[in-house]
């Protein structure tokens, strides 16, 4: 079965690697990209118009800032939705896995981590502060920060991990997150401009209406880091037992 398994795999990969003989050379200027209309826009306007230099996180957050809400809701409901699965088909089906063992944890790879974490989350915060101005943001930095915590499930157990972050506690991080995010365009329009208008909040922060935007972004990224780091750690915890949230990998 494994054998025959094998066959479709080539053959897209086959598809995969000859259709890729058509995709434009890298930083070509006469890529269809380039020609854009759209992205000659954002390449000229990106600046003046939001004051954020990094011009994805500024197309994420502001240009297309319903968008990105829209896609951390999705990831709180898909989160919610498997865990919601999960749970119940680990209380009907309670059983014991064969790979199953009881060990130690090794003492070598735990004071490896033990150094190693808080590291991690420095970074992850870096990454979520200066999505602004480097590569970086709130999906990167929360995936970050949640890897940290599989790590720790990793080595040590997955009771050690959600004694530092509980399931129930996963779940409130996860929707304040979606709350930041839609609070501050509510309370852009509560200032007198529209939805997620990041400009307004000048009214009340003592900063230009340009600085405005910038640390309005900095508040929406995050939200989205928030919910992301509680989902993705969530995810693991559930999938990793089966709902049981005991044992794990």
């Amino acid at each position: 079965m494994k054998n025959l398994s094998l066959i479709p795999v080539l053959i897209v990969g086959a598809l995969l690697v000859y259709a890729a003989q058509d995709f434009p050379e890298w930083g070509s200027p006469n890529s269809p990209a380039s020609q854009s209309p759209v992205s000659s826009h954002f390449i000229a306007n990106t600046g003046v118009d939001t004051e954020v230099p990094n011009m994805v996180t500024a197309v994420l957050a502001d240009y297309r800032g319903f968008d990105t809400m829209f896609e951390t809701v999705v990831v709180f409901i898909a989160g919610m939705a498997v865990l919601a699965i999960l749970k119940k088909s680990g209380k009907k089906n309670p059983r014991k896995r064969e790979f199953e063992v009881d060990a130690e944890p090794d003492l070598i790879v735990t004071n490896t981590v033990r150094l190693l974490v808080p590291v991690i989350q420095i970074f992850s915060f870096y990454v979520l502060a200066h999505g602004h101005v480097s590569p970086g943001g709130g999906f990167q930095g929360g995936v970050v920060m949640g890897a940290s915590f599989i790590l720790i499930a990793l080595s040590w157990d997955l009771d050690t991990a959600l004694a530092r972050f509980p399931l129930d506690r996963c779940t409130v991080v996860a929707g304040l997150g979606i709350i930041l995010y839609a609070g501050i365009g509510l309370l852009s329009m509560f200032l007198g401009g529209e939805f997620l208008d990041y400009a307004e909040l000048a009214n009340i922060l003592p900063v230009s209406r340009e600085m405005a935007r910038y640390h309005a972004m900095l508040g929406v990224e995050i939200g989205v880091g928030l919910t992301v780091t509680a989902i993705m750690f969530s995810l693991y915890a559930n999938l990793s037992t089966e709902g049981r949230l005991k044992g794990g990998l």
